[in-house]
């Protein structure tokens, strides 16, 4: 049965079409944090540390493991892919674009943080003393199957100066 082209016909694909679906041989199926790969300071503009579990052959979902320092914050940025961030450990709140202005919203070690595609965000550590650890899933690869990815940086900028900076460049 062909799949595209000359011999391709409608008939042959709809009758290669089962309920069965046999589980992939992709490996491994396990990755442990130790064999998580940090992603090197300066590689991406954020400030935070990233430790990728790129080994585990996922498609379509890319996670992290993502650590803010004590006070600090990560960039203020925004993607075309969804994200949630889940806490592991620590306290902070985020602030997300939400329409013309902002939302600021509170979180702990058990909550899940939605990112909305196309948002600027900011996440920052309250804590003086603690850092802050997220267990980061987003959507990126499977918008990269797409070419569909973009992401934008502006750095430690405050939402007013992320917007001056980056959205006349739409317009143009």
């Amino acid at each position: 049965m062909a799949s595209s082209g000359p011999d391709f016909t409608m008939t042959d694909f709809l009758a290669g079409l089962t309920h069965t679906v046999r589980p992939g041989e992709q490996r491994p199926l396990v990755v442990h944090d130790d064999e998580l790969s940090t992603i090197p300071a300066g590689a991406v503009p954020n400030p935070t540390t990233l430790r990728i579990a790129g080994q585990l052959p996922t498609a379509t979902f890319e996670l992290f493991r993502q650590t803010i320092p004590a006070g600090q914050s990560s960039d203020m940025q925004r993607h075309y892919h969804e994200t949630v961030h889940y806490v592991i450990t620590g306290d902070g709140h985020s602030e997300i674009e939400a329409g013309d202005g902002t939302e600021t919203v509170g979180w702990s070690a058990g909550s899940f943080i939605y990112t909305p595609p196309w948002a600027w965000h900011r996440h920052y550590n309250d804590s003086p003393e603690l850092p802050v650890e997220f267990l980061t899933i987003e959507n990126s690869r499977l918008l990269g199957l797409f070419g569909l990815a973009r992401r934008e940086s502006a750095g430690l900028a405050t939402f007013t100066e992320a917007r001056a900076r980056f959205d006349h460049q739409e317009e143009t």
